[in-house]
């Protein structure tokens, strides 16, 4: 079973996240829950295009928060809102 684990940046992504929508202290618990298919199956999740080509993406504990993941290296590389302009879309 591959370990999943959160790069220094998403963290700091996450504790953004956490403070700008005032999400509840469990939230980091809450991701840790959400990122579990990816140990049983890294590939898991959308695949996206353009700048973020290679990645794919999980909702997180709520529905407009993305999880980012890199399989090469089963690393979440950033956690997104789903609502931003700049948001990642997966291919259409």
């Amino acid at each position: 079973m591959a370990r999943v684990e959160l790069s220094a940046a998403t963290a700091e992504d996450l504790h953004a996240v956490i403070a700008s929508h005032e999400l509840p202290d469990d939230t980091p618990a809450r991701v840790a829950r959400s990122l579990r298919p990816l140990e049983r199956c890294p590939d898991v999740g959308v695949a996206l295009t353009g700048r973020w080509s290679g990645m794919r993406f999980l909702h997180g504990p709520w529905r407009w928060m993305l999880l980012i993941s890199l399989v090469l290296d089963e690393r979440v590389v950033t956690i997104q809102g789903a609502r931003a302009a700049a948001a990642p879309t997966p291919e259409r």
